[in-house]
């Protein structure tokens, strides 16, 4: 792709949750959350280009879906920046999406993370990767796992990482859905069906010695998620699809986020297409895709120079 001079071209992936624990709400409504992210061959590329003021333009999937006003992440990344540095410079931001809206993949997220570190890099702000880290918590809780991508365990609101040794690499197949799910109403479903009362979020120490050993049938064993049950209630035919993975013959399927995204773990990339062909003819999805995690964090692929 031609970008116009001056332009920086950065990469964030999405995500999915190998397990997710939620606890009860805190006073501020919030729930505390023990998860364990990874970064997955699912893109969105943001391209930041010089201009007076702030834009946004969208293309590929669901980007009928993605607002462009103020509402939209990335904006308010750019201009969380512009206020954190006194910088006035604009930036037009061009999205490039492949991660799937409301599917609880962290598409937004990745939206955002790209745009602080596109928009860093285009205005010369020099914020380190830490400094990004720390903005990006204040935009929601899986942007800053979009910025340091790999996998990670995140705790508090899911926002505070630490890096996961992992062993190799995971092949996955993503089923992904036409309607997605609302976050806020999936924890509503959870507090609704006893969540208030729930304990407080732990991970099973063997998720992790599974992650390090880098084996796909254990760590099968270890995939979870507390929201599944609920999102399950909301759309009775995700059911459908973690049965339609069974029969593929998937070592696991789990719900990733708050769905309605479903990821069946493979054995190697072979399997995976097996997996996918099965559940492609099934007619449970929109759309079944197979990636690979983990993969890096938001970086830089292109910067223009200007003419």
């Amino acid at each position: 792709m031609n970008h116009p001079p001056g332009a920086v071209c950065v990469r964030a992936p999405g995500k999915i949750n190998l397990a997710l624990r939620v606890g009860p709400p805190d006073e501020d409504g919030y729930h505390p959350l023990a998860t364990v992210f990874q970064a997955v061959s699912l893109h969105e590329d943001v391209i930041a280009s010089p201009a007076d003021s702030l834009s946004l333009t969208v293309e590929g999937r669901d980007a009928d879906r993605v607002p462009t006003d103020g509402s939209n992440l990335a904006l308010r990344a750019a201009r969380l920046l512009q206020e954190h540095t006194g910088i006035t410079a604009g930036a037009h931001l061009h999205i490039v999406k492949q991660v799937p809206v409301a599917g609880g993949m962290g598409g937004g997220s990745a939206d955002a993370a790209a745009a602080l570190l596109a928009c860093d890099q285009l205005w010369d702000a020099g914020l380190d990767r830490g400094q990004l880290v720390e903005l990006a918590r204040r935009l929601g809780a899986d942007v800053p796992f979009a910025l340091t991508g790999l996998t990670a365990i995140g705790s508090g609101r899911g926002d505070v990482l630490t890096s996961a040794m992992v062993g190799g690499s995971y092949h996955w197949v993503l089923a992904v859905q036409d309607e997605g799910l609302s976050t806020p109403e999936v924890f509503a479903a959870f507090d609704d069906d006893g969540g208030t009362h729930a304990p407080p979020p732990h991970l099973d120490d063997a998720l992790l010695v599974a992650l390090r050993g880098g084996d796909p049938l254990e760590l099968a064993r270890h995939l979870t998620n507390d929201l599944e049950e609920v999102a399950l209630d909301l759309r009775p035919e995700l059911g459908d699809v973690i049965a339609a993975a069974d029969r593929a013959g998937a070592l696991a399927a789990v719900l990733s986020g708050s769905g309605p995204t479903v990821a069946a773990l493979a054995i190697d990339e072979r399997h995976a297409r097996s997996v996918a062909a099965v559940v492609q003819e099934a007619e449970v999805a929109r759309e079944v895709l197979v990636v690979t995690g983990p993969v890096p964090g938001a970086r830089v692929l292109e910067q223009v120079s200007g003419t």
